[in-house]
């Protein structure tokens, strides 16, 4: 079986939780004292994942360190669907996304870690540079809406609107509000309306216990 070595609070590790739920995949977890014991950069660790980061999936021989991969592998394994289109521009448009993710991990997830873990650095900045990817995101998705699109690429979810997910549905708890957009706010809904979405400690129903945004 499948092992995910994990951090209740991480938002990279619950969008493995929640892809592998969405697709019904059984995992083993292990749970790492991220807070406050920094057990990922113990030594012991370092022989699973020498870079120190959450999360690490184990099949077999086989170990990912890197969340966009894990979330490809679990598409492969149990719903190609969520890979996305198969022509060229919507699997270059996927893997825009995944990339646009390691952004709101180092903007909104890094914000998030200084207001509730104290981590050190330049809340400014990250906030900053959160509202500016939540910016773009808002613009694209709204470019979508107005196609008829309801999801970052092609006429149904992706593992693109999974790995951005967790870090904008988190960005509270970094002190970035939401409220300024609603196309995002609408689709942090549709994706909490999936089959099988699980919830993680910390996503806000704020937006999702108030009437839904208008928007043109």
């Amino acid at each position: 079986m499948i092992k995910l070595y994990d951090y209740v609070l991480s938002a990279s590790c619950y969008k493995i939780r929640l892809m592998a739920a969405l697709l019904g995949v059984k995992m083993d977890h292990e749970a790492v004292d991220f807070h406050p014991g920094r057990a990922h950069k113990s030594v012991a660790f370092a022989q699973l994942n020498p870079a120190g980061t959450l999360p690490v999936m184990v099949d077999g021989a086989m170990i990912l360190t890197e969340s966009t991969a894990m979330l490809v592998y679990l598409a492969k394994l149990a719903g190609p669907d969520w890979l996305g289109p198969v022509d060229a521009k919507a699997a270059a448009q996927v893997q825009h996304w995944l990339a646009f993710s390691g952004r709101l991990a180092a903007s909104l997830g890094m914000a998030r870690l200084h207001d509730m873990l104290l981590y050190q650095g330049d809340i400014v900045v990250w906030r900053e540079q959160g509202h500016a990817a939540l910016r773009e995101l808002e613009a694209a998705l709204t470019e979508r809406r107005f196609a008829g699109g309801e999801w970052l690429v092609g006429d149904t979810p992706s593992i693109a609107d999974i790995a951005c997910f967790p870090n904008v549905a988190l960005s509270q708890d970094g002190g970035v509000s939401l409220d300024a957009y609603p196309s995002v706010r609408l689709w942090t809904r549709r994706i909490r309306a999936l089959d099988r979405f699980i919830e993680m400690p910390g996503i806000h129903r704020l937006h999702e216990l108030s009437p839904a945004p208008k928007v043109a």
